[in-house]
Protein backbone atom coordinates (compact mmCIF):
# COMPACT_ATOMS: atom_id res chain seq x y z
CA UNK A 1 0.00 0.00 0.00
CA UNK A 2 0.70 3.35 -0.73
CA UNK A 3 3.03 5.32 2.33
CA UNK A 4 0.33 8.39 2.64
CA UNK A 5 -2.96 5.90 2.15
CA UNK A 6 -1.26 3.51 4.61
CA UNK A 7 -4.29 2.76 7.69
CA UNK A 8 -3.93 0.52 10.49
CA UNK A 9 -7.35 -1.00 9.09
CA UNK A 10 -6.84 -3.87 6.03
CA UNK A 11 -3.07 -3.93 7.16
CA UNK A 12 -1.27 -7.26 7.66
CA UNK A 13 0.34 -7.23 11.20
CA UNK A 14 4.13 -7.26 9.96
CA UNK A 15 3.04 -4.43 7.58
CA UNK A 16 2.02 -2.49 10.62
CA UNK A 17 4.93 -3.48 12.75
CA UNK A 18 7.23 -1.92 10.10
CA UNK A 19 5.34 1.32 9.50
CA UNK A 20 5.73 1.58 14.08
CA UNK A 21 9.78 0.90 13.38
CA UNK A 22 10.26 4.65 11.85
CA UNK A 23 8.50 6.20 14.66
CA UNK A 24 10.07 4.30 17.37
CA UNK A 25 13.81 5.60 15.67
CA UNK A 26 12.71 8.99 15.60
CA UNK A 27 11.39 9.31 19.34
CA UNK A 28 14.60 7.54 20.31
CA UNK A 29 17.23 9.87 18.52
CA UNK A 30 14.80 12.73 18.56
CA UNK A 31 12.12 13.66 16.14
CA UNK A 32 13.96 15.73 12.95
CA UNK A 33 12.50 18.06 11.41
CA UNK A 34 13.40 16.95 7.81
CA UNK A 35 10.72 13.99 8.51
CA UNK A 36 8.27 16.28 9.87
CA UNK A 37 8.44 18.45 6.95
CA UNK A 38 8.23 15.60 4.86
CA UNK A 39 5.40 13.75 6.55
CA UNK A 40 3.54 16.81 6.67
CA UNK A 41 4.01 17.25 2.75
CA UNK A 42 2.73 13.46 2.71
CA UNK A 43 -0.28 14.67 4.70
CA UNK A 44 -0.86 17.23 2.30
CA UNK A 45 -1.22 15.09 -0.77
CA UNK A 46 -3.37 12.46 1.18
CA UNK A 47 -5.63 15.59 1.98
CA UNK A 48 -6.10 16.10 -2.01
CA UNK A 49 -7.92 12.31 -1.73
CA UNK A 50 -9.55 12.88 0.83
CA UNK A 51 -11.08 16.17 -0.83
CA UNK A 52 -11.85 14.23 -4.04
CA UNK A 53 -13.88 11.64 -2.08
CA UNK A 54 -15.70 14.62 0.48
CA UNK A 55 -16.64 16.43 -2.72
CA UNK A 56 -19.67 14.58 -3.95
CA UNK A 57 -21.05 13.70 -0.86
CA UNK A 58 -20.25 17.41 0.42
CA UNK A 59 -22.22 18.60 -2.93
CA UNK A 60 -25.29 15.96 -2.83
CA UNK A 61 -25.70 16.80 1.21
CA UNK A 62 -25.99 20.21 1.11
CA UNK A 63 -27.65 20.96 -2.09
CA UNK A 64 -29.71 17.67 -3.00
CA UNK A 65 -30.46 17.22 0.87
CA UNK A 66 -29.29 13.36 0.18
CA UNK A 67 -26.70 11.57 2.39
CA UNK A 68 -25.45 9.34 -0.41
CA UNK A 69 -22.69 7.07 1.22
CA UNK A 70 -22.80 5.28 -1.80
CA UNK A 71 -20.22 7.57 -3.35
CA UNK A 72 -17.64 5.41 -1.90
CA UNK A 73 -18.32 2.39 -2.86
CA UNK A 74 -18.88 3.89 -6.72
CA UNK A 75 -15.18 5.29 -5.59
CA UNK A 76 -13.87 1.83 -5.22
CA UNK A 77 -15.91 0.67 -8.51
CA UNK A 78 -14.19 3.12 -10.35
CA UNK A 79 -10.74 2.03 -9.02
CA UNK A 80 -11.10 -1.34 -9.61
CA UNK A 81 -12.00 -0.93 -12.98
CA UNK A 82 -8.98 1.37 -13.38
CA UNK A 83 -6.83 -1.63 -12.12
CA UNK A 84 -9.15 -4.14 -14.38
CA UNK A 85 -8.51 -1.85 -17.49
CA UNK A 86 -4.76 -1.36 -16.96
CA UNK A 87 -4.10 -4.76 -15.50
CA UNK A 88 -5.99 -6.73 -18.46
CA UNK A 89 -6.03 -4.33 -21.61
CA UNK A 90 -2.84 -2.05 -21.13
CA UNK A 91 -5.06 0.88 -20.99
CA UNK A 92 -3.15 4.44 -19.60
CA UNK A 93 -4.88 5.69 -16.75
CA UNK A 94 -5.98 9.05 -18.85
CA UNK A 95 -7.71 6.75 -21.07
CA UNK A 96 -9.32 5.31 -18.67
CA UNK A 97 -10.47 8.32 -17.31
CA UNK A 98 -12.37 9.41 -20.37
CA UNK A 99 -14.25 5.94 -20.25
CA UNK A 100 -15.10 5.87 -16.52
CA UNK A 101 -16.17 9.76 -15.96
CA UNK A 102 -18.82 9.84 -18.59
CA UNK A 103 -19.84 5.96 -17.29
CA UNK A 104 -20.59 7.04 -13.77
CA UNK A 105 -21.75 9.93 -14.69
CA UNK A 106 -24.90 8.23 -16.20
CA UNK A 107 -24.75 5.76 -13.13
CA UNK A 108 -25.22 9.20 -11.01
CA UNK A 109 -28.55 9.77 -12.60
CA UNK A 110 -29.70 6.83 -12.63
CA UNK A 111 -29.41 6.43 -8.82
CA UNK A 112 -30.56 10.09 -9.05
CA UNK A 113 -34.13 9.04 -10.94
CA UNK A 114 -34.53 5.93 -8.19
CA UNK A 115 -34.30 7.96 -5.48
CA UNK A 116 -36.31 10.81 -7.06
CA UNK A 117 -38.98 7.37 -7.63
CA UNK A 118 -39.30 6.43 -4.34
CA UNK A 119 -38.96 10.03 -2.69
CA UNK A 120 -36.46 9.02 -0.57
CA UNK A 121 -35.85 11.66 2.39
CA UNK A 122 -32.79 13.00 3.84
CA UNK A 123 -32.52 10.50 6.09
CA UNK A 124 -33.71 7.39 4.72
CA UNK A 125 -30.88 8.30 1.76
CA UNK A 126 -28.45 7.29 4.16
CA UNK A 127 -29.32 4.12 5.20
CA UNK A 128 -30.42 3.05 0.98
CA UNK A 129 -27.28 4.25 0.33
CA UNK A 130 -25.76 2.53 3.04
CA UNK A 131 -27.32 -1.09 1.10
CA UNK A 132 -26.10 0.33 -1.70
CA UNK A 133 -22.56 0.46 -0.52
CA UNK A 134 -22.99 -3.14 0.52
CA UNK A 135 -24.28 -4.16 -3.00
CA UNK A 136 -21.67 -2.80 -4.66
CA UNK A 137 -18.69 -4.22 -2.20
CA UNK A 138 -20.36 -7.55 -2.50
CA UNK A 139 -20.04 -7.16 -6.39
CA UNK A 140 -16.20 -6.04 -6.36
CA UNK A 141 -15.70 -9.18 -4.09
CA UNK A 142 -17.67 -11.25 -6.11
CA UNK A 143 -15.72 -10.47 -9.55
CA UNK A 144 -12.07 -9.48 -8.26
CA UNK A 145 -12.35 -11.35 -5.10
CA UNK A 146 -11.00 -9.71 -0.79
CA UNK A 147 -7.32 -10.27 -1.94
CA UNK A 148 -5.88 -6.93 -2.24
CA UNK A 149 -4.58 -5.89 -5.98
CA UNK A 150 -1.89 -3.14 -6.72
CA UNK A 151 -1.96 -1.20 -9.97
CA UNK A 152 1.73 -1.11 -10.85
CA UNK A 153 2.80 1.58 -13.50
CA UNK A 154 6.10 2.66 -14.75
CA UNK A 155 5.32 6.16 -13.26
CA UNK A 156 3.99 4.36 -10.04
CA UNK A 157 7.57 5.86 -7.97
CA UNK A 158 8.63 8.89 -9.69
CA UNK A 159 8.60 11.89 -7.48
CA UNK A 160 10.07 15.20 -7.46
CA UNK A 161 12.92 16.40 -5.49
CA UNK A 162 12.99 19.69 -3.56
CA UNK A 163 15.87 19.87 -1.59
CA UNK A 164 15.55 16.84 1.37
CA UNK A 165 12.38 16.42 0.20
CA UNK A 166 10.49 14.20 -2.25
CA UNK A 167 6.99 14.63 -3.34
CA UNK A 168 5.46 11.87 -5.14
CA UNK A 169 4.33 12.44 -8.78
CA UNK A 170 0.90 10.69 -8.53
CA UNK A 171 -0.61 12.07 -5.49
CA UNK A 172 0.67 15.82 -6.25
CA UNK A 173 -1.57 14.64 -9.43
CA UNK A 174 -4.30 13.87 -7.02
CA UNK A 175 -4.01 17.15 -5.34
CA UNK A 176 -3.91 19.05 -8.20
CA UNK A 177 -7.08 17.45 -9.50
CA UNK A 178 -9.05 18.07 -6.34
CA UNK A 179 -7.60 21.71 -6.01
CA UNK A 180 -9.51 22.08 -9.51
CA UNK A 181 -12.17 20.73 -9.28
CA UNK A 182 -12.87 22.09 -5.98
CA UNK A 183 -12.29 25.68 -7.56
CA UNK A 184 -14.35 24.91 -10.36
CA UNK A 185 -17.37 23.75 -7.97
CA UNK A 186 -16.92 27.01 -6.14
CA UNK A 187 -16.99 28.85 -8.78
CA UNK A 188 -19.76 27.11 -10.66
CA UNK A 189 -22.04 27.57 -7.39
CA UNK A 190 -20.83 30.95 -6.81
CA UNK A 191 -20.14 33.16 -9.88
CA UNK A 192 -22.67 31.55 -12.17
CA UNK A 193 -26.41 31.85 -12.80
CA UNK A 194 -26.73 27.90 -12.84
CA UNK A 195 -24.87 28.15 -9.46
CA UNK A 196 -27.14 30.78 -8.27
CA UNK A 197 -30.13 29.21 -9.15
CA UNK A 198 -28.64 25.83 -7.83
CA UNK A 199 -28.22 27.02 -4.01
CA UNK A 200 -31.42 28.75 -4.66
CA UNK A 201 -33.31 25.59 -5.10
CA UNK A 202 -31.68 23.80 -2.18
CA UNK A 203 -32.76 26.60 -0.14
CA UNK A 204 -36.55 26.79 -1.20
CA UNK A 205 -37.56 24.98 -3.88
CA UNK A 206 -41.07 26.52 -4.38
CA UNK A 207 -39.58 29.45 -4.56
CA UNK A 208 -37.35 28.80 -6.56
CA UNK A 209 -39.96 27.22 -8.67
CA UNK A 210 -41.71 30.12 -9.12
CA UNK A 211 -39.01 32.16 -10.45
CA UNK A 212 -39.14 29.28 -13.16
CA UNK A 213 -35.69 27.36 -12.02
CA UNK A 214 -36.15 24.01 -12.91
CA UNK A 215 -35.00 22.18 -10.01
CA UNK A 216 -35.81 18.56 -10.98
CA UNK A 217 -33.23 19.01 -14.28
CA UNK A 218 -30.50 20.87 -12.33
CA UNK A 219 -30.78 17.78 -9.10
CA UNK A 220 -29.62 15.41 -12.17
CA UNK A 221 -26.80 17.91 -13.29
CA UNK A 222 -25.54 17.56 -9.92
CA UNK A 223 -25.82 13.84 -8.85
CA UNK A 224 -24.14 13.02 -12.35
CA UNK A 225 -21.17 15.38 -11.36
CA UNK A 226 -21.45 13.76 -7.80
CA UNK A 227 -20.47 10.16 -9.10
CA UNK A 228 -18.09 11.66 -11.36
CA UNK A 229 -15.86 13.39 -9.03
CA UNK A 230 -16.37 10.31 -7.27
CA UNK A 231 -14.67 8.05 -10.05
CA UNK A 232 -11.95 10.50 -10.68
CA UNK A 233 -10.65 9.82 -6.94
CA UNK A 234 -11.34 6.22 -7.73
CA UNK A 235 -9.37 6.44 -10.34
CA UNK A 236 -6.40 8.11 -8.32
CA UNK A 237 -6.75 5.31 -5.03
CA UNK A 238 -6.11 2.92 -7.90
CA UNK A 239 -3.12 4.79 -8.86
CA UNK A 240 -1.25 5.43 -5.38
CA UNK A 241 -2.55 2.31 -3.44
CA UNK A 242 -3.40 -1.16 -2.88
CA UNK A 243 -6.79 -1.90 -3.27
CA UNK A 244 -9.00 -4.12 -1.08
CA UNK A 245 -12.95 -4.25 -0.84
CA UNK A 246 -13.22 -4.06 3.31
CA UNK A 247 -11.08 -0.92 2.64
CA UNK A 248 -14.43 0.92 1.67
CA UNK A 249 -15.73 1.17 4.92
CA UNK A 250 -12.56 2.43 6.63
CA UNK A 251 -12.32 5.42 4.39
CA UNK A 252 -16.59 6.25 5.45
CA UNK A 253 -15.84 7.89 8.96
CA UNK A 254 -12.96 9.52 7.71
CA UNK A 255 -14.26 11.37 4.55
CA UNK A 256 -17.48 11.91 7.06
CA UNK A 257 -15.62 14.00 8.96
CA UNK A 258 -14.33 15.74 6.43
CA UNK A 259 -17.72 16.40 4.81
CA UNK A 260 -19.03 17.89 8.16
CA UNK A 261 -15.81 19.68 9.82
CA UNK A 262 -15.07 21.11 5.80
CA UNK A 263 -19.18 22.17 5.48
CA UNK A 264 -22.12 20.97 3.32
CA UNK A 265 -22.15 22.22 -0.24
CA UNK A 266 -18.56 23.97 0.68
CA UNK A 267 -16.20 22.52 -1.94
CA UNK A 268 -13.37 24.14 -0.64
CA UNK A 269 -14.18 23.86 2.80
CA UNK A 270 -14.26 19.84 1.92
CA UNK A 271 -10.71 20.21 0.70
CA UNK A 272 -9.15 22.28 3.52
CA UNK A 273 -10.79 19.46 5.73
CA UNK A 274 -9.05 17.12 4.16
CA UNK A 275 -5.79 18.62 4.01
CA UNK A 276 -6.50 19.18 7.76
CA UNK A 277 -6.84 15.60 8.60
CA UNK A 278 -4.41 14.24 6.46
CA UNK A 279 -1.02 15.94 8.02
CA UNK A 280 -2.87 15.77 11.52
CA UNK A 281 -2.96 11.72 10.26
CA UNK A 282 0.76 11.86 9.41
CA UNK A 283 2.01 13.64 12.04
CA UNK A 284 0.66 11.05 14.45
CA UNK A 285 1.62 8.65 12.89
CA UNK A 286 5.17 9.94 12.64
CA UNK A 287 5.38 11.45 16.11
CA UNK A 288 3.38 8.67 18.21
CA UNK A 289 2.03 5.65 16.24
CA UNK A 290 0.56 4.39 13.17
CA UNK A 291 -2.08 2.91 15.05
CA UNK A 292 -3.20 6.24 15.84
CA UNK A 293 -4.06 7.89 12.89
CA UNK A 294 -7.69 5.87 12.15
CA UNK A 295 -8.56 8.17 15.66
CA UNK A 296 -7.41 11.37 14.46
CA UNK A 297 -10.52 12.76 12.04
CA UNK A 298 -12.93 12.29 14.70
CA UNK A 299 -10.89 13.99 17.64
CA UNK A 300 -10.62 17.12 15.59
CA UNK A 301 -14.44 16.69 15.06
CA UNK A 302 -14.87 16.51 18.58
CA UNK A 303 -12.86 19.35 19.63
CA UNK A 304 -14.53 21.69 16.97
CA UNK A 305 -17.74 20.86 18.31
CA UNK A 306 -16.85 21.55 22.09
CA UNK A 307 -14.74 24.38 21.14
CA UNK A 308 -17.29 26.49 18.70
CA UNK A 309 -20.31 23.89 18.04
CA UNK A 310 -21.27 26.16 15.17
CA UNK A 311 -18.40 26.29 13.28
CA UNK A 312 -19.37 22.91 11.69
Amino acid sequence: MSGLLAKSVGIPPARRAAARQPARLGRRRGMSLTLLVQSGIGGVLLGGIYGLLALGLSLSWGLLRLVNLSNFALAFLAAYLTYQFGSTFNLPAWLSLLLIVPLFFAVGLALHALFVAFRVSEFASMLVTFGITVLIESLIQWVWSADFRKYETSYAQESLRIGPFFIPALELTAFASALGLAASAWVLLHRTTLGKALRAAAYDGPAAAAFGINSAKLSYVLAGFCSASAAVAGIFIALTSTLAPSQIEAWIGVVFAVVIIGGLANPLGALAAGVLIGVSEALTMAIVNPAWSPLVAFSILIGLLLWKPRWV
